[in-house]
């Protein structure tokens, strides 16, 4: 295990980290709140244009495979220009794919939403590639995975209030009649949003993070390939995004299916934000317990349970079944954190190219609701979630084995 990377902070003090690290959960909760309207947009979507499952799961394909295109360019932009100024590019680009929701609407093309939505998470894409990193070096090593799980509770907090407001703004202004120009307020809401939160990081000072490799063996490397632990940490981020995303992409169809929940889009639009609500309170949990517990046991436990979770849900009915899966959110909740704080460990000055990495395997978004998309299209609702099962299994497996480093070097 190699020792805690050290910093260099403008200012000399731990102030400014304090600072810095408060600023940066702002940036955390807006991400959030967007990601998680595609809950809501979805269904939305699959009315409006007379979708099957495969074709509505499109929306998160477009959303995430921004992450796939734009990462590896992400994090070459952020070393040149740096953090700050990769958050602000990322919010003009945020705002921008949020204005594109307007003329989408006006022209009624399902190519047009899926287009503003690629620019949309192309935006959030620079946001992650620069917080994440940011945060996780903000400070020792051994409590990095406790504070990017404390920034992605308030990443939780906006997941959850972002399917309150698209319920509302979305499904309550539908009303009877559902239409496309019913995403063009909240969208506008959000770009404006987007850029006063732009023009305050442009007015503001963040200390300097410059990441410094650690002395020893690991350091030598030049390549993100040769860490073993990243590359691996790669497949699971791929694999806990999509799963995550998959469930949550799901439930609205699910609680409406008549021996689940029979609820309406609106009724169960408003349950998502339960989902959102556990893995935020996981998170608070989460930030306190890997401070005490091995992240790697803390990680392994909660993949266990939502496996088991998600297994109940499959072969159960009624209010069992929809709590079970709902109950998956709490034990999501400190999985990305974790896993992301694990797989930069000991990069060094390759911290931000393993951080770009890291955000192109946020993909699986992309990926697994299509493919339980299809299982759904085939089958049915209920039993395509064995997709996220099978998911969490990977996750398990790398908490216990695969975040292992250094120790072949070691005895070589």
């Amino acid at each position: 295990m190699a020792g805690a990377i050290p910093t260099q902070v403008s200012g000399g003090s731990q102030k400014p980290q304090h600072f810095a690290f408060a600023v940066m959960t702002s940036l955390f909760f807006i991400w959030g709140f967007i990601t998680a309207l595609n809950d809501i947009l979805i269904p939305h979507l699959k009315e409006v244009f007379s979708l099957n499952y495969t074709q509505a799961m499109l929306v998160q394909f477009c959303f995430f495979g921004a992450y796939f295109i734009v990462s590896p360019f992400a994090g070459m932009l952020i070393e040149k220009i740096g953090y700050r100024r990769g958050i602000i590019t990322g919010l003009c680009t945020i705002a921008l794919g949020c204005a594109l929701f307007y003329p989408a609407a006006e022209v009624k093309v399902y190519g047009v939403f899926l287009l503003a939505l690629f620019v949309l998470a192309s935006g959030i894409t620079l946001l992650q590639v620069s917080a994440n990193p940011y945060v996780a070096i903000l400070g020792p090593e051994k409590t990095s995975a406790s504070r990017l799980n404390l920034a992605q509770a308030i990443n939780s907090l906006g997941h959850t209030l972002g399917p309150l407001f698209g319920t509302v703004l979305i499904f309550g202004a539908a009303g009877a009649a559902i239409t496309a120009d019913a995403v063009k307020l909240p969208y506008l809401i959000l770009a404006a949003a987007a850029v006063f939160t732009a023009l305050i990081f442009k007015a503001m000072h963040l200390p300097d993070i410059q990441a410094q490799a650690p002395s020893g063996l690991e350091g030598e490397k030049t390549s993100v390939w040769q860490h073993r632990h990243l590359v691996l940490g790669v497949v699971a981020i791929f694999l806990y995004v999509g799963a995550e995303v998959a469930v949550g992409s799901f439930l609205v169809n699910y609680f409406a299916e008549s021996h689940i929940g029979g609820l309406s889009a609106k009724e169960a639009g408003a349950m998502v934000s339960y989902y959102w609500g556990a893995a935020m309170i996981g998170r608070f949990i989460g930030a306190a317990l890997t401070r005490v517990i091995a992240p790697v046991y803390v990680l392994a436990g909660n993949a266990s349970l939502a496996i088991c979770l998600i297994v109940l849900s499959m072969n159960s009915v009624g209010e069992l079944a929809m709590w079970s899966i709902l109950a998956v959110g709490f034990f999501n909740s400190i999985m990305f954190p974790t896993i992301f704080s694990l797989a930069i460990g000991g990069l060094g000055r390759l911290t931000s190219r393993g951080s770009g990495l890291l955000c192109m395997a946020i993909v699986g978004g992309a990926i697994l609701p299509v493919l339980q998309g299809l299982v759904a299209d085939s089958t049915n609702v209920q039993l395509s979630f064995i997709v996220p099962a099978l998911a969490y299994v990977y996750i398990g497996w790398y908490a216990l084995y695969g975040t292992r480093r250094n120790e072949q070097q070691a005895t070589a």
